[in-house]
């Protein structure tokens, strides 16, 4: 397994739930554990460029970097307990440096963990995604809570559209993917020629994945009037996939942010744990 870090982003309010969770993954596995503490740093209240800085505001901040501290604590003492090897960090940025932050942080790790309790928390969730998928250059792992998070699955659904984003996806997922009892790479409306999915779609990456030792099968599903989003988690549980293999924002964020995609449809409601990359 080439995955050797593994790192995990958590906030003042958080539980140690993702803490246990990834540091399960790194004994699965024997990796190392990275814990990045992280509190985004309150704009002052005219606005982030404000002229005028109130000593109401800057009491906050204080508070704030108390708060980091005393969490930071305690996330040492819960690592200096476990059997796992780690190491911890912590910082206070401003909101719209906060994703640099986090990808500088990942591009250290081979995997960003992001689990129920982050998954749960709306501003900082959006910057650890952002900051994993865009600014690190490695994949992240969503894990919804009630999932069973695992890096030695026995069935793996690879979502494939054939563009650069999957492509990135399954070379991320070359670690894991060999080991899998099954790995089934599904497709949705297929476009039968060699600017998309080739003459015969799916041959390709199925051909791909079996010369890494993958026992792979492919699945050419239609939509029905259903959305993408949907038809991979329904198709996830027929199958029985412990995790989903994906890439992601094939379109650009705005878009997604405005219009919808499967990318946001998958965060909002992964179903299972998600391997992304982009």
């Amino acid at each position: 397994m080439l995955f050797k870090t593994l790192l995990t982003v958590t906030g003042p309010d958080h539980g140690d739930d993702d803490l246990k969770l990834a540091a399960g993954l790194c004994d699965e596995i024997n990796a190392h554990l990275s814990v990045l503490v992280l509190v985004i740093a309150a704009p002052p209240s005219g606005g982030e460029y404000a002229a005028v800085v109130s000593p109401a505001w800057l009491a906050e901040r204080e508070a704030e970097m108390e708060m980091l501290e005393r969490r930071s604590s305690a996330v040492s003492k819960m690592l200096s307990e476990s059997p796992v090897s780690a190491d911890l960090s912590s910082d206070y940025p401003e909101q719209s440096w906060a994703d640099e932050v986090i990808g500088r942080r990942a591009r250290y790790a081979d995997l960003t963990i992001v689990g129920p309790e982050m998954l749960a928390s709306h501003m900082l969730k959006e910057r650890v995604i952002a900051g994993g998928l865009f600014a690190s250059g490695k994949p992240i792992l969503l894990v919804p809570r009630g999932a069973r998070a695992t890096l030695k699955p026995k069935r793996v659904l690879v979502a494939w559209d054939a563009s650069l984003e999957a492509s990135r996806a399954v070379r991320e997922s070359l670690d894991i993917l060999p080991g899998a009892d099954e790995v089934r790479v599904v497709m949705i409306d297929p476009v039968e020629d060699e600017r998309h999915h080739g003459a015969e779609p799916g041959a390709d990456v199925a051909t791909y994945l079996s010369r890494h030792g993958v026992k792979v099968a492919v699945d050419r599903l239609p939509s029905s009037n259903h959305s993408i989003a949907d038809v991979l988690r329904q198709h996830a549980v027929d199958i029985g996939a412990d995790l989903t293999v994906m890439g992601a924002y094939g379109h650009s964020r705005l878009r997604e942010r405005i219009f919808g995609g499967v990318t946001k449809s998958m965060i909002e409601d992964p179903g299972l744990p998600i391997l992304m990359a982009r």
